[in-house]
């Protein structure tokens, strides 16, 4: 009786401890989600607001953004790995050494950036990865590491249960810093007061750190319990952290180069990098959820959509607007989930947990190494997004996709021939696709067949490489030869700012250059007009009209100013006891005009001055006053390099104009109405300009524009009226309530949605 006694004691109080576990447990699992949540918050709020800070000295060069994340994937690497290596030690030392290093990175705050001299032209593929490094380094490194380390911790406690959904949350975390920055912190808040906030932000997550700590080291304390280390019979063998790696690269690499891409060859549009990076982060949400079935529905979608979408991945030209660029991010959005949840299914025992996160965070630095720097420097062309998407074929899982070689009745010698027999009907479709986009009359044909291509494609999965394979001949079929022709003529160069494309059109005797999809020159090769400024710049647009008159307006020997080369067009403008000085940051843009690929510099101002550097920088050296007439020609691309278009920045070129000088802008824009801001800026410094909206006639060789004439001097717009009365000028419209500064400035507001979403 007594023996019975003491063992339903013992089983009452197993079960009581076990109970409090559990409750124990659940009250501390709102804390580590609360506190996971807060970092991931953090840590993408930084990055955006670091890279906005920048853009006084960097400009808006889609692969500075890309050279930013780079910094921002190694720090998280680094911040893993000391996750990894601190998770070895006992919980009272790992919380020492956690809380002193959030202490000491605290002292770097608020964030601002270094110091350092500006790149000399050509270095800036490593000069801007090192100036977000010293920036924002100590806090970006201890903060990334505070999501493996916070699982870790959530998952010694015996009734927490897996700890992989918190790595869900910590993305939800990572989406809603990365929206709130653009929606919230920039509309609202100056740079200094992002950065004080974020400051405070920082210090609620130590607090939240070192009471996780707490919520642990007691329970664990009353215990005696140790971190738990692998076993020697549990360790991770090289495959399975290469294979880690592997679908942690791709889809680092895709989200960047995605990027890349959209603004290169399909959609050039300001704040576009928050879709693709958006979208990769919440596929971790879904791929590290509990519940299976979307990750596996999306894993079957992703095959349609890479052998869909995924085909035209190699097209440069002819393949833009709204319908791409949604293609193009459901297809990131499809393989990033599909890979990630391929990595979530190859997850190891929570044991193992930081060494799983290190080889994630290791893959995403290697996809961010390849994109961001390897391949800028290794191709004229957006080639690591094609090449990105052959990879991620061949780690695709198949998903909810039938297996048809297990098909009933179908004995191995029926299967083996059935395969060839699609084999070979897939490789005449590509090449009856490839004969289709050859020719006009062909083309109806080829949706039907690119259609058949995608079925034999998804016939083809139970054979990852022969899927693979049909997916590489659907790219070369549908543009990719086309794309890899163009490389070998040499008519494309790619710099650290962009990708540049020369070409020629024989039928109508121009020659065109690109910068993505934005035309930034046209010069025709007709020997007896090749001096004629074509495109933005024609007789009756505002820059035609003003540069035309240079001696009405400022007398002779006057001083011409061209912030933007391009392809050298107001060069022709410069007559002979003018000089003429041109501001370019791209070495490759300059080599186009020095090469004689467009003659307009050669031709008609061949003893110019060319500085090369960023405009705002270089023209703040020259002497004051030295200019008579300036042209700020920066803002035709759609990415527009804001730092140009800022209170300080307008400073500079007032600076630099003589008291009765004229200062051209050129705000022709699809997507962003910068009338407004210029309004207001003109408005806050007493400035008296007029805009003239010039829609040609002839559109073959003139292209609508929109040039603003500002000057000290309201004699000097009157002048400018009254050079040719025939083309009106207006007063600008609305000023924006605030105007743009180097700490505040916003785009969102001016974004031109119906152009955007192509409604005209």
């Amino acid at each position: 009786m007594i023996e019975t006694g003491r063992l339903l004691w013992r089983n009452w109080r197993d079960e009581d401890r076990a109970s409090f576990a559990a409750i124990s447990a659940s009250a501390s699992r709102g804390l580590f989600v609360t506190t996971i949540l807060t970092g991931s918050f953090l840590l993408f709020l930084i990055q955006p607001m670091v890279a906005r800070m920048a853009l006084p000295r960097l400009g808006g060069a889609p692969n500075v953004w890309n050279s930013a994340m780079l910094v921002y994937q190694a720090l998280l690497l680094g911040g893993y790995w000391y996750a990894h290596r601190l998770s070895k030690l006992v919980l009272r030392r790992q919380t020492q050494i956690h809380l002193g290093l959030f202490a000491l990175a605290a002292l770097t705050l608020p964030v601002s950036l270094a110091n350092l001299a500006p790149p000399q032209p050509g270095t800036e593929v490593w000069w801007v990865p090192l100036l977000f490094a010293l920036s924002i380094g100590p806090v970006f490194f201890v903060v990334s590491a505070q999501a493996p380390l916070m699982q870790r911790w959530y998952a010694l406690h015996p009734g927490a249960g897996q700890p992989w959904a918190l790595y869900a949350a910590s993305n939800l975390g990572s989406f809603g810093g990365l929206i709130a920055y653009p929606l919230l912190a920039e509309p609202l808040l100056t740079l200094r007061q992002q950065a004080w906030a974020w400051s405070l932000g920082y210090l609620v997550l130590l607090v939240l750190i070192a009471l996780s700590a707490r919520a642990r080291r007691g329970q664990l304390s009353s215990q005696g319990i140790m971190i738990p280390q692998p076993s020697e019979t549990g360790r991770i063998s090289r495959r399975s952290f290469a294979i880690w790696t592997a679908l942690a690269a791709i889809p680092s690499g895709l989200m960047l180069s995605t990027t890349t891409h959209l603004t290169t060859d399909v959609f050039a549009m300001p704040l576009l990098w928050v879709l693709p990076l958006g979208l990769y982060l919440l596929s971790f949400v879904i791929a590290f959820a509990d519940w299976r079935g979307p990750a596996r529905l999306v894993s079957a979608l992703a095959w349609l959509g890479i052998l869909s979408a995924g085909g035209m991945a190699a097209v440069s030209y002819g393949w833009m607007g709204v319908v791409p660029l949604l293609c193009s991010v459901v297809l990131l959005f499809l393989l990033c989930t599909a890979l990630h949840a391929r990595l979530y299914d190859l997850r190891p025992d929570p044991q193992h947990l930081t060494t799983f996160y290190l080889a994630m965070s290791a893959g995403g630095a290697l996809g961010g190494l390849f994109t961001a720097l390897i391949a800028p420097l290794a191709f004229d062309w957006v080639w690591e997004y094609p090449l990105l998407v052959l990879a991620a074929a061949m780690l695709l899982p198949r998903g909810l996709l039938p297996d048809w070689r297990n098909a009933p009745g179908l004995d191995p010698a029926m299967r083996w021939m059935a395969l060839g027999a699609l084999v070979l009907s897939a490789a005449v479709m590509v090449w009856m696709l490839y004969q289709a986009n050859l020719y006009v009359e062909g083309r109806p044909q080829r949706w039907p067949l690119a259609a058949l291509l995608v079925l034999a494609g998804l016939a083809l999965v139970p054979w990852r490489g022969l899927a693979a394979m049909t997916l590489g001949g659907i790219m070369l079929a549908q543009g990719g030869l086309d794309t890899l022709a163009e490389s070998q003529t040499g008519n494309r160069s790619r710099s650290y700012f962009g990708i540049y494309t020369v070409r020629e059109h024989p039928e109508t005797r121009r020659r065109t250059l690109l910068h993505g999809t934005t035309a930034h020159g046209v010069q025709s090769t007709d020997p007896a007009r090749r001096r004629t400024p074509l495109a933005y710049y024609g007789p009756s647009s505002g820059a035609g009209i003003v540069f035309s008159h240079p001696r009405e307006l400022v007398g002779s020997g006057a001083h011409f100013g061209v912030l933007g080369l391009g392809a050298g067009s107001l060069a022709c403008f410069r007559q002979n006891d003018q000089r003429l000085t041109a501001f370019e940051i791209d070495p490759a843009v300059l080599a186009l005009s020095r090469q004689r690929t467009f003659t307009y510099l050669e031709d008609c101002a061949p003893q110019a001055r060319v500085v090369l550097g960023d405009a705002r920088l270089e023209l703040a050296r020259e002497p004051k006053g030295s200019y008579d007439l300036l042209a700020i020609d920066a803002f035709s691309s759609d990415s527009v390099p804001m730092h140009l278009f800022t209170h300080e920045a307008f400073g500079v070129y007032l600076d630099a104009l003589s008291p009765r000088g004229v200062m051209m802008v050129h705000i022709s824009n699809n997507f962003i109405d910068l009338e407004p801001a210029l309004a207001a800026e003109l408005a806050a410094r007493g400035l008296v300009a007029a805009l003239r909206e010039d829609n040609p006639a002839d559109t073959a060789d003139y292209w609508p524009t929109s040039w603003v004439a500002v000057s000290r001097d309201p004699a000097q717009i009157a002048k400018i009226k009254a050079l040719a009365p025939q083309h009106a000028w207006r007063s600008l419209g609305k000023p924006a309530p605030q105007v743009w500064r180097d700490d505040y400035a916003s785009i969102l507001p001016y974004v031109t949605w119906t152009n955007f979403l192509g409604i005209r």
